[in-house]
């Protein structure tokens, strides 16, 4: 089983390699980025650029031609793709970037925005790798203690299968490694479209209910919902 592990993290670091992340750069030209995004997509992106700039609309439609350009690719390549995509925003706290303690943006506002704080993060590679096919009961958005901050923030958990150790993908270490090797973090709680689970010290933690009754999350996903229907 270890060496099953091992050798399943050695070639999601290979493959990473091997894969050519979409980068944002502002010379692509729209022609290229319009290609097989949706009309819906489009219109968000347009709108995107009004408000927050025109770049913001390069950036989203980015974004759509990761999703349609990925969705045949192994996880492996996914889970980089994803995971060096998003974490080329930068990190602003929520009260400089929306004037609040804590809010959860939406993968349009954090796009828009060029940046957010470790849940816009989370939330935005969460999101995308659902769009990709990635089954719900394999991902995790993880809240945790950040002991070397000595801060809280959140990460996200794939499984591989349900008994494996997972593969973290985060913002302040931006290496996709396992859980194993995040001695630096120290999981609260974690939770995905259905479920809310309490971590404890061995296996995926307590079933505690429903993850509706965190409201950042049941308001993200209705402003979510309002933008993209």
């Amino acid at each position: 089983m270890k060496k099953r592990i091992a050798s399943f993290f050695s070639f999601i670091e290979t493959r990473k390699r091997m894969v050519c992340v979409c980068l944002i750069v502002l010379c692509i030209p729209h022609w290229w980025l319009y290609a097989d995004v949706s009309d819906k997509y489009r219109k968000l992106a347009q709108q995107a650029g009004v408000t927050y700039g025109a770049d913001a609309e390069k950036r989203i439609l980015a974004w759509r031609k990761l999703v349609s350009e990925s969705k045949a690719l192994p996880i492996t390549e996914q889970l980089a793709l994803v995971n060096n995509f998003f974490n080329q925003m930068d990190f602003v706290d929520d009260m400089q970037l929306w004037g609040k303690e804590d809010y959860w943006a939406t993968p349009i506002e954090f796009l828009g925005m060029r940046a957010g704080d470790c849940e816009d993060f989370t939330i935005a590679k969460y999101f995308t790798l659902r769009e990709l096919g990635v089954p719900d009961d394999k991902l995790r958005l993880v809240y945790v203690k950040a002991l070397t901050l000595n801060q809280h923030h959140m990460v996200l958990a794939y499984y591989h299968k349900p008994t494996s150790v997972p593969v973290l993908l985060d913002n302040l270490d931006k290496e996709l490694k396992p859980a194993s090797k995040r001695n630096d973090l120290l999981p609260i709680y974690s939770f995905n479209a259905e479920n809310l689970w309490l971590s404890k010290e061995k296996g995926r933690g307590v079933l505690v209910g429903g993850s509706s009754r965190l409201s950042l999350w049941t308001d993200l996903n209705n402003r979510f919902n309002t933008m993209t229907n």
